[in-house]
Parts: structure tokens; C-alpha cells; sequence
């Protein structure tokens, strides 16, 4: 499994009229984690473009516990429970506040897509000798 974590502060301007975090912007979050997850990795969404290979969402599911508010600092929880098996990544997104109260809970499935043949692949060979040493307990517990 792998795990990453970064923090987000609550703007002002991502808040709606009760001070809460606007529920769009959760999504907004779960990329900020996913980004950050990627460059704890060594690599980055641009230098993965550059390989020719975008990442887009495919899918997002949201549960919303509590709410976020103004000016609270969020941990974002980015969790890769299972390495990818073929062109789709499932990001597991876990917010938690100051006090370590989780917040919210998603899932974010991207997939591997190739610009230039338009059409979806496994994930870069690169990407994944990143991840291996992460899952190799799970690998052998597999076998």
C-alpha cells in the first residue's frame, strides 16, 4: 500500500455562506493529494505529459462526515490500496482536520491515456517501478 499525505489550508474563497468548504471544491483537494502523491514518487503530472501520457478522471465518488471550514488547515490522505492492474488507478482520498477528525472520504479512479494514439494503456513502466516497493509485502502474501 502506498500512502501520501499533504495539507491544504480552507480559503476564504472556497467557502460557501456558513463558512463550510463548498462541496465542489472537495474534489479540488483530492487532486492537490494526487499531485503531491505522484511528486513524493519522483515524478510529476508534467513530466508524465511529457512521456506522452495524460491521466484523466474517469471516475469520483464522495461521502461527506463533517465539514471543512474557513481557515482550517486539512490533511489530505492519498492512499493506493492495490497497485493498477491494466490503464485504471484508483486514488483513495481521506481528509482529516486539525484535530484528526476525518472530514470526507473518496475514491478517484484516473486512467493511463497515450496522446498521441488516443487510447488508454497500462501505467509507464517508470511510474511503476516507483510503486512495486510499496506493494511488494502484498505481492508475496499473493502468491
Amino acid at each position: 500500500m502506498y500512502t501520501s499525505t499533504t495539507q491544504v489550508r480552507v480559503r476564504y474563497g472556497e467557502t460557501d455562506q456558513m463558512g463550510y468548504l463548498y462541496y465542489g471544491y472537495y474534489a479540488l483537494y483530492y487532486e492537490v493529494g494526487r499531485a503531491e502523491a505522484i511528486r513524493q514518487l519522483g515524478f510529476t503530472y508534467r513530466e508524465l505529459e511529457e512521456m506522452g501520457v495524460m491521466m484523466p478522471v474517469a471516475e469520483m465518488n464522495s461521502k461527506y462526515y463533517r465539514p471543512a471550514l474557513y481557515d482550517d488547515l486539512i490533511t489530505v490522505k492519498t492512499i493506493l490500496k492495490e497497485i493498477p492492474n491494466g490503464a485504471k488507478i484508483h486514488f483513495h482520498s481521506e481528509l482529516y482536520n486539525e484535530a484528526g477528525t476525518l472530514l470526507n472520504v473518496g475514491i478517484t479512479t484516473l486512467v493511463f491515456y497515450d496522446m498521441k494514439e488516443k487510447k488508454k494503456i497500462p501505467m509507464p513502466e517508470q511510474l511503476l517501478a516507483r510503486l512495486q516497493p510499496f506493494f511488494t509485502d502484498q505481492q508475496e502474501g499473493n502468491e
